[in-house]
């Protein structure tokens, strides 16, 4: 598979992951954590790490925004027992 085919397929993943973390707001964090191990907080930290690593000027809350659909402090407040 050719770098370009991958780099496709991942952010096609990466895509489907953050629509489903939107869209689940029932689930809590810790249900995530618990199964995932801390995979939703990793995948704003990685998301921050890539957007720097591509010269874009981003911060934590908005790779959170970028994740949730919604700055964290608003989605822990509206979602998050």
């Amino acid at each position: 598979m050719d770098d370009k085919t991958q780099t496709e397929i991942e952010a096609a993943a990466f895509r489907g992951l953050v629509e489903q973390v939107q869209r689940r707001t029932d689930e809590q964090n810790i249900d995530i954590l618990n199964v995932a191990g801390y995979f939703s907080i990793c995948l704003s930290m990685w998301y921050l790490s890539s957007a720097k690593h591509r010269g874009v000027d981003m911060d934590y809350d908005q790779a959170t925004e970028a994740v949730y659909g919604m700055p964290y402090g608003e989605l822990k407040k509206k979602y998050q027992k």
